[in-house]
């Protein structure tokens, strides 16, 4: 009976997996993996949400203006195969090359779709990841599988546990994985190339153990990170690294920031002990605030407009008394779906992207330094970011810094969010109060 359980909980993880025309060999798929398909490119005949997808993201990149008026809406270059909302389309898992139609291995199918056909060189890699990952699987335990099939089947709109397995690396013809990454490549992103870097979620046993035996493999415990100065550049420096390099003068006279959250922190405890709001969130649709202001006590809250299971700020309770009349709004309203995660982190303020949508942030800290522009970054769907970076806003503050295209009032602890528009100079829409739905995260500095 152990072995019979055991054995469909591994079976029902196998056909949840992102697969492909190749995988398998027959291009037949079974009813759940054809739904996972959508991860990566909607269906032929699609409708309903991930239709919507592919139309608002070509309205998005309609509304971008020619490239030397938007140098700060760079779209990705570090991963291959992406169409204009920054979506990766490939046909098998290893995406990590260049899809140019003058390389040898592009070729175009004979029924007239699209460029589909993939080296065969990197066939035997598909075929021996399916090996790796299936024999991985096996090795699991029940509780680790139970654990594991809830997360990717319900792409962890349920809490899901963390999913235990010795650090180890496995080879993988001549390169060396983690079981993270093998994960995360077969249940989130085909495209993931081996040089990715995944951070682990601030609710995560992961997080901030890198030294532990022992690591989680959920790949819904996950994200990957936006690089600086591209809207979701993998493996880039971090934020800090690269603000250091524009001031290596004044770097070296701030107070190092500790993870004891002591001073003038975000999050700090008041004289009675108790522990004050890190932030306050307010959520907007176009130029009228709905609801209250929300503060957040814990490190991480979760937004949402509609959420299976969990705790946060529900935004579809917000405007139960209040029937907007907007179509774009209403449209937004219904894209939000798992929405977004904020987490205060030693470093800074994090935003991760767990909705099907992009998100699109600005905060003083985004702002390279010689911005002539509002610079508003977009996190794709699986992306965090870093919104608020501490060290370099307290470089700001010490220095009197304030970007040159703020005219007016201007709160150097505020981050400005909305869900799947955009705003600014690469936009049609010049400011934040036109986006349908958006965030403003007040950050607590005790002023």
């Amino acid at each position: 009976m152990f072995k019979s359980k055991r054995s469909g909980l591994v079976r029902r993880l196998w056909r949840s997996r992102l697969v492909t025309e190749s995988d398998g060999h027959s291009g037949k798929l079974y009813r759940h993996e054809q739904r996972s398909v959508t991860h990566t490119e909607p269906a032929p005949g699609l409708t309903g949400e991930a239709g919507d997808l592919s139309e608002s993201a070509g309205r998005e990149e309609e509304e971008q203006l020619a490239d030397h008026q938007g140098a700060m809406c760079v779209p990705e270059h570090g991963a291959s195969g992406q169409d204009g909302d920054g979506r990766t389309i490939t046909c098998c898992l290893f995406g990590e090359w260049d899809f140019s139609p003058q390389r040898p291995y592009w070729t175009t199918r004979k029924d007239g779709g699209g460029p589909c056909q993939c080296a065969s060189r990197h066939a035997g890699l598909e075929d021996e990841l399916a090996s790796i990952a299936h024999a991985f699987l096996k090795r699991l335990k029940e509780r680790s599988l139970d654990a594991l099939a809830n997360a990717v089947e319900t792409k962890e709109g349920i809490p899901s546990e963390c999913v235990m397995v010795p650090r180890t690396e496995l080879q993988l013809g001549a390169h060396h994985i983690s079981p993270q990454f093998l994960l995360c490549k077969l249940y989130r992103w085909s495209d993931l190339p081996l040089s990715a870097h995944l951070k682990a979620l601030c609710h995560c046993q992961s997080f901030d153990a890198l030294d532990s035996a022992k690591v989680c493999s959920n790949p819904y415990h996950y994200s990957r990170i936006c690089g600086p100065g591209k809207d979701t550049n993998c493996g880039g420096a971090p934020h800090s690294a690269v603000f250091k390099l524009h001031y290596p003068n004044f770097m070296t006279n701030l107070m190092p920031y500790t993870q004891t959250y002591t001073g003038t922190s975000l999050g700090s405890s008041t004289s009675d002990g108790h522990r004050s709001h890190w932030c306050s969130v307010a959520y907007w649709e176009q130029r009228t605030r709905v609801g209250r202001l929300y503060p957040a006590h814990e490190p991480s809250l979760s937004i949402f407009y509609d959420l299976p299971q969990g705790t946060g700020l529900c935004l579809s309770q917000l405007h139960t008394n209040r029937n907007s009349h907007s179509s774009s709004v209403q449209q937004i309203r219904r894209k939000i779906g798992f929405g977004i995660v904020l987490s205060r982190e030693p470093d800074g303020v994090w935003v991760y992207n767990r909705s099907q949508h992009p998100v699109f942030v600005h905060s003083p800290t985004l702002d390279p330094p010689t911005a002539r522009g509002l610079s508003v970054k977009r996190v794709m769907p699986g992306f965090s970011l870093k919104v608020f970076d501490f060290e370099r806003s307290s470089w700001m503050a010490g220095h009197g810094m304030k970007p040159e295209s703020q005219e007016g009032p201007w709160d150097p602890h505020s981050v400005r969010i909305s869900f799947a528009k955009g705003w600014g100079p690469c936009y049609s829409r010049q400011f934040i109060t036109s986006c349908p739905c958006w965030l403003e995260v007040l950050l607590n500095n005790h002023r």
